[in-house]
């Protein structure tokens, strides 16, 4: 990193969500877009121009190469971010990689591993954890306002048009709705109750393959997380962690909460915590702080936390006989 006031990025991927990203990191004074990569040149112009990003090159391997670059943000397919992560840290750079961090739990383990063997910070872009209202839930949960959680309702639901085609319903790419959506409210699961000791899914799949829609029970000792996927159907997107002494309620949609609300002694309070930007600026932050204290992973959200969930969604994906 050249100059420590500054961190500069790289933007590989760009689509819908990288143009969320690069609006938010505009919103950071201490963050640079510095070089952009499409193997289509024109759209990286364009996105360039948009940006007011100085670099523009038509390969990756190109912007891996860019001196320049501290860390890349990696918005391509998820087939892709296995491969492309590892070369992005084999060239010294740090990466932040979109979840899901890779198709499989096998991949994902090469990609911490290639992390610590090229020392260099590496996170799967899990912005959920880095809003407010999900990081001030989960301290108030540990603390025990709502008592012991025994309960996990989270729903991430839209519908697509399937006849208009797209990643989503591209087996190659990945696509179907564990893997893009799904993972989500895996997440909420995950870091209000840990690994579960079973789990139960069952999917709606389309002739090809994908699944579109799916449901997923998580057994643990003392809770249960009921949980639901689908890019066929639409939900009010409200995520609940129940306790024995009250509940919160994230608000819809509850991945992006801009506040949330916690029912006890029936008396409701409503916390409003909103984000900046569209909340994608956060998880940019944790990643300057943890480059600049040396750190090759982020304690909110660590290289096990990605792996756990990756093996979470790998038994889903056996389950329902998604093969990619």
């Amino acid at each position: 990193m050249k100059n420590k006031d500054r961190i500069n990025w790289g933007i590989i991927g760009l689509g819908n969500i990288a143009n969320q990203f690069a609006t938010d990191l505009l919103l950071i004074e201490e963050a640079n877009l510095i070089a952009v990569a499409s193997r289509d040149f024109d759209k990286a112009n364009d996105f360039a121009k948009q940006y007011k990003c100085p670099n523009v090159y038509d390969s990756y391997e190109a912007l891996f190469a860019d001196d320049q670059v501290d860390i890349v943000y990696i918005a391509t397919l998820h087939d892709s971010h296995a491969e492309l992560s590892i070369k992005a840290l084999e060239n010294g750079k740090h990466v932040l990689c979109e979840k899901p961090l890779s198709l499989s739990y096998k991949d994902a383990v090469r990609m911490t591993e290639a992390s610590k063997k090229y020392n260099r910070f590496f996170m799967e872009a899990f912005w959920t954890r880095f809003i407010p209202s999900v990081k001030e839930v989960l301290e108030k949960v540990n603390q025990g306002i709502i008592g012991d959680v025994n309960y996990v309702k989270a729903d991430f639901a839209f519908y697509a048009n399937e006849t208009a085609g797209g990643r989503l319903f591209d087996k190659k790419l990945g696509g179907g709705a564990l893997y893009d959506i799904g993972v989500y409210p895996l997440f909420l699961s995950y870091i209000m109750l840990g690994i579960p000791k079973e789990i139960i899914a069952k999917s709606v799949c389309n002739e090809n393959g994908i699944d579109l829609q799916t449901s997923m029970i998580l057994n643990y000792e003392k809770a249960q997380a009921i949980l639901n996927a689908s890019i066929v159907s639409e939900s009010d997107m409200k995520a609940v962690i129940g306790g024995t002494q009250g509940h919160i309620q994230l608000s819809a949609p509850w991945f992006m909460a801009d506040g949330y609300s916690i029912v006890k002694d029936n008396q409701d309070e409503t916390f409003n915590l909103p984000n900046l930007g569209k909340g994608y600026a956060h998880e940019a932050i944790e990643c300057h702080q943890c480059i600049r204290n040396n750190q090759i992973e982020s304690e909110l959200w660590s290289h096990q936390n990605s792996l756990d969930l990756s093996k979470i969604t790998e038994e889903i994906k056996i389950q329902i006989n998604l093969f990619f």
